[in-house]
Parts: structure tokens; C-alpha cells; sequence
């Protein structure tokens, strides 16, 4: 394996870096100030990043072999993926958010001609965003079988009924499009009862009732919404590849976002190592700076360490997903699902440590980044449901 970046990759990567230092750092107080100001709705600041990125070209990178994208490998595109994961928003300034990400991929991979017509131009180019409705209350959704919401037919219709929560990116007014997954034939073969299918915002039926916090965090305007769905009608041609193929692409969906967060992750915990370090560098106690005491210096070299190998576990991830495809690589998309959250959770929590109480505070970025990291060891699969199957995977090499 060679990890040497592309061309490609190191002329985008120089001019993503130039462009967060210009554009991005600096607007982060005005940002997280416009959303207090107006907690669902839409920073400004937001729109005229997006307008600057565009015009930069620094666009839907994410996207592989696609003419509407940089037509990036995983690989090539983890380093960039990485540079937007040091501010918690950034990747919506380059339309590299989830879950549109995912969205986007599976309309463009599943969907119809006529549903890539009506969603993808304005999705591509940012002017709307989307939400994936899968996660239910009353189930253990890390068993996605175990999903119990409706989807019937009814004539030219679906109609769809079911509790879902934990439904990221509802909070934004421009989200305009659900991918709904739930059930059109309970007594169909186990992973043949789901289906999914595509559910317009303002379909009569859809009630957000709360937004869920994440230790206390609203994560306003994108938001995690509790919702219900009341005889939602939309057209059968809505559905998603066919009645029965649910589960199949949600294991087609789920491979490039979990790996997409890690990446993301990746560079949120780069961003507290140097907080840290800047911190202890400049504070005093006990007559030498923090720095310098030998508990610090550890914490220090054992984050470098931790996220180091996080990195080479996530470019060895994303190199298998690229040549022997995500099938193949399932072991070690699943090594640095657990791998990465749980490195950057000891990460930020060292790096909150060496900020004393104010690290747990408003005036720093810590304690949001931690409940956002946190959140990630269940989102896309909990460690407990990629532990086993790495664990599968590890047995059956072994053979009697």
C-alpha cells in the first residue's frame, strides 16, 4: 500500500487548507453566534461560504467516479475529508455533509431516472438538504431487521406509518426529503421485509415532535428530530430500487458514511490536540508551565500516537474500499468505526482536562466536540454490533 497523497488530492488539499484559513476559522465566532441568535434557522454566514466554496471548486468532493463531483477515490478524498472534520460545520460548506452524502449516493446508485431528475440537480448543488429516517424508539435499531414502521400499498400509493427519532438534519428549513425505511412485507424472508423510499418534507402526516439533545447539545439548526409518521401517503413510484431491497442498500449506504465520519474525526481530534497543547503551553501552575509536567507530556504523546493510527487505519479502510470493494472491505470499515470515536472521545477528553473547568464550558469548542464523538460510537452501528462482526470475521479464518 502506498499512502503517498495524489496530484490531485495535494493540489485540493492545498487549496482546502488556503480556504479554511481564509474563510472557515475565522467564521466560526459568527457562526455559532447566528445560530444562537436564531436557533432553527439558517446562518447566513453558511450561504455565503457555500456561494465561496463553489466558486472555488471546492464542491461535492465527496463523490466518486461522478461528473458532478472531484471523481475522488476514498483515498484521495480521506486527507480532505479530514481538513473539514476541524470545524464541526465545515462540511457544509462544501456540500460533504451527512447525511446528504449518503443520500446523494443513493439516489445516484438506486434511484430511478425520473427520482434522480426531481432530487439530485438540487442536492448537488446544495440549494436543498435531506434526512435518513431509520433509527425507531421502541426497537433496537443496531438490528436494522428489527425495524417496525410501515410502508403498504395502497392503489398508486404507499402508505407510511411509524415512529422514528435520532433524525439528523430535520432541524435545517431547507431540508426537503426523507429516505424513509420501514416494512412493506412483515412475512417476507428476514433481510427481504424492508424497503425505502423517498418522503418530501412537506407530505402531509409528518410531525416533528422534539429535538434530541446529545448532553444537552440541541445541535441546532441541523438537529437529531424525534418524529412520528401518520398515514403518509406518497406515490409507489417513490420506492427505492423495489419493494424488499431495503436492507441491501442501507449495507450499500452505510459503508462510505461510517468511513466519511472517521475521516471526519480524524481531524476534529487533530484540531484539540493543538488546543491542548497551545493551552498548556501557556498556562502556569504550580511554578512551570502545564506543558511541561510529565502527565501532560504523555497525554500529549499518547494522542499523537492514537490518532496516527487511526489515520493509517482509515487509509488502509478507504485503499480496500477502493480496490477489492466495500463487501471486502467490511472488517476493517468496522475496525476504524470503533477505532475512531473511541480514539477522539481520549483525545478531547484529555484536551478538556488540560483546559481546567473552562473546558467544560461555552467559551471552548471541547465539550460540543465530545458529545458529537460520543454520539458517533452508536451512530452508522454501535462498537458492540462492529465488534462482533469483526469477531466473526477474525474466527473464520480459523477453520476446523
Amino acid at each position: 500500500m502506498d499512502f503517498e497523497y495524489s496530484d490531485k488530492t495535494k493540489s485540493l488539499l492545498e487549496r482546502l487548507n488556503a480556504f479554511m484559513d481564509e474563510h472557515v476559522y475565522p467564521n466560526e465566532r459568527r457562526y455559532h453566534q447566528e445560530v444562537e441568535a436564531d436557533r432553527w434557522g439558517h446562518p447566513p454566514v453558511l450561504e455565503e461560504l457555500k456561494a465561496k466554496a463553489k466558486a472555488a471548486k471546492l464542491w461535492n468532493l465527496f463523490l466518486p467516479d461522478s461528473s458532478h463531483g472531484a471523481g475522488l477515490t476514498n483515498t484521495e478524498y480521506a486527507p480532505l475529508c479530514e481538513v473539514m472534520g476541524r470545524v464541526h460545520f465545515s462540511s457544509q460548506i462544501f456540500n460533504c455533509s451527512a447525511p446528504d452524502t449518503g443520500n446523494i449516493e443513493t439516489i445516484e446508485r438506486y434511484g430511478t431516472e425520473a427520482q434522480k431528475a426531481r432530487w439530485l440537480p438540487a442536492m448537488l448543488d446544495g440549494s436543498i438538504r435531506s434526512a435518513f429516517a431509520m433509527t425507531e424508539p421502541d426497537v433496537a435499531s443496531s438490528d436494522a431487521t428489527n425495524i417496525q414502521s410501515s410502508i403498504v400499498r395502497d392503489g398508486d400509493d404507499y402508505v407510511i406509518n411509524g415512529r422514528k427519532w435520532w433524525i439528523s438534519g430535520v432541524g435545517d428549513r431547507h431540508c426537503e426529503l426523507l429516505i424513509f425505511m420501514g416494512k412493506t412485507d412483515p412475512g417476507a424472508a428476514k433481510h427481504q421485509q424492508q424497503s425505502m423510499i423517498l418522503v418530501p418534507m412537506d407530505t402531509p402526516g409528518i410531525k416533528v415532535l422534539r429535538p434530541m439533545t446529545v448532553f444537552g447539545y440541541d445541535d441546532a439548526p441541523h438537529g437529531h428530530m424525534d418524529m412520528l409518521f401518520e398515514n403518509v401517503r406518497v406515490p409507489a413510484s417513490n420506492i427505492l430500487l423495489g419493494e424488499g431491497r431495503g436492507f441491501e442498500i442501507a449495507q450499500g449506504r452505510l459503508g462510505p458514511g461510517r468511513i466519511h465520519h472517521c475521516m471526519r474525526l480524524i481531524g476534529l481530534a487533530e484540531r484539540c490536540l493543538e488546543l491542548m497543547c497551545r493551552r498548556v503551553k501557556s498556562r502556569v501552575a504550580f511554578g512551570r508551565p502545564i506543558g511541561e509536567q510529565s502527565v501532560t507530556l504523555e497525554r500529549i504523546a499518547e494522542s499523537r500516537i492514537l490518532i496516527d493510527q487511526a489515520r493509517l487505519l482509515t487509509l488502509k479502510a478507504a485503499y480496500m474500499m477502493d480496490t477489492v470493494g466495500n463487501k471486502a472491505a467490511r472488517a476493517e470499515i468496522g475496525m476504524i468505526k470503533v477505532a475512531a470515536p473511541n480514539m477522539a472521545c481520549k483525545v478531547i477528553d484529555w484536551a478538556i482536562q488540560a483546559h481546567g473547568a473552562a473546558g467544560v464550558s461555552q467559551d471552548f469548542v471541547l465539550a460540543n466536540y465530545y458529545a458529537h464523538a460520543r454520539k458517533l460510537r452508536f451512530a452508522d452501528g454501535p462498537d458492540e454490533v462492529h465488534r462482533n462482526q469483526i469477531g466473526r470475521i477474525e474466527l473464520a479464518k480459523y477453520v476446523d
